[in-house]
C-alpha cells in the first residue's frame, strides 16, 4: 500500500501539477527518516525540476533534475510500491536533453509518469 501523502504526490505529478506534487511529497518527507527521507527528497527535487521546466527555467530544471536523479539512483527497482526503475528510465532522456549542450538536444520526450506496482487502495474503497 502506498501512503496517502505519497499517493497524492504521485497523482499530482502524473497530472502535471508539479509544484503541488512537490508540496504533497514534502509533507511526508518532513516526518520521514533515512533512507526513506533521501528517496522522497529525490522525488521532490524531480517534481520541482519539472515545475521549472514548465515555467521556462532551464537552469533550474537541469540542476534539480540532476540532484533528484542522483539521490534516486541508490534505490532498487521498486520502492514503496513505485516502479522506480521504470521512472528512472523515463527520466534518462530528460537528463540527456538537459546535459551540457542543451541547445543541440532532440525534441522533448513525453513527460514522465510515476507508475505504481501495487494498488494504492488495496480494499478498493473510493
Amino acid at each position: 500500500m502506498v501512503e496517502e501523502g505519497v499517493a497524492e504526490g504521485i497523482h499530482l505529478f502524473n497530472t502535471g501539477k508539479f509544484f503541488e506534487a512537490h508540496e504533497a511529497l514534502e509533507a511526508v518527507w518532513l516526518r520521514a527518516q533515512n533512507p526513506r527521507k533521501t528517496f522522497l527528497h529525490g522525488l521532490i527535487q524531480v517534481a520541482a525540476a519539472f515545475h521549472h521546466h514548465t515555467r521556462g527555467n532551464p537552469a533550474g530544471f537541469r540542476s534539480l533534475l540532476e540532484k533528484g536523479c542522483n539521490k534516486l539512483e541508490d534505490f532498487g527497482a521498486e520502492v514503496e510500491g513505485i516502479d522506480h526503475a521504470g521512472f528512472l528510465q523515463q527520466l534518462q532522456p530528460w537528463r540527456e536533453r538537459a546535459g551540457p549542450s542543451p541547445g543541440d538536444a532532440p525534441a522533448a520526450p513525453p513527460l514522465p509518469q510515476i507508475k505504481l506496482t501495487v494498488d494504492p487502495d488495496p480494499d478498493g474503497t473510493p
